[in-house]
């Protein structure tokens, strides 16, 4: 799917250091970025999960560790 993305002159900057710095080009860059902040977002909300289901299993434990 083509697309266009419009940068601001700063963020084009930004993609272009980043795109340099992992030796590949812009594009090649941008998918990374959106791909690690998609992997980022599904990992944070599972240890998120993880975290509450926890708690909710240890609530009483929790409570006196506090005491």
């Amino acid at each position: 799917m083509a697309m266009t993305l419009r940068l601001t002159d700063g963020q084009e900057r930004a993609l272009a250091l980043s795109a340099e710095a992992d030796g590949v080009g812009k594009h090649e860059a941008t998918v990374r970025a959106i791909v690690g902040a998609a992997a980022r977002r599904v990992r944070d909300d599972g240890v998120r999960a993880l975290s509450q289901d926890g708690r909710r299993r240890c609530a009483s434990l929790l409570d006196r560790l506090a005491q």
